[in-house]
């Protein structure tokens, strides 16, 4: 399945162009967009970040936790 974005460019005259993504790119996009907004997440990974806590990937995450 592919999602279709619209991304409005200004050149001059405004004009609308369409993009074209994967599901999985738009997704991935989204769940960013999500863990940026939420401030008390963000403040808890920058904590880590000057705590130098171990840093793994979600698959990793999800094979230690079992999910």
């Amino acid at each position: 399945m592919t999602v279709i974005m619209s991304e409005f460019i200004k050149r001059g005259k405004h004009k609308t162009e369409w993009i074209t993504i994967s599901l999985d790119e738009y997704e991935s996009m989204k769940r960013t967009i999500e863990v940026l907004s939420d401030e008390d997440l963000m403040s808890q990974i920058k904590e880590g970040r000057k705590k130098d806590a171990k840093v793994m990937d979600f698959e990793e995450l999800a094979r230690e936790l079992g999910i």
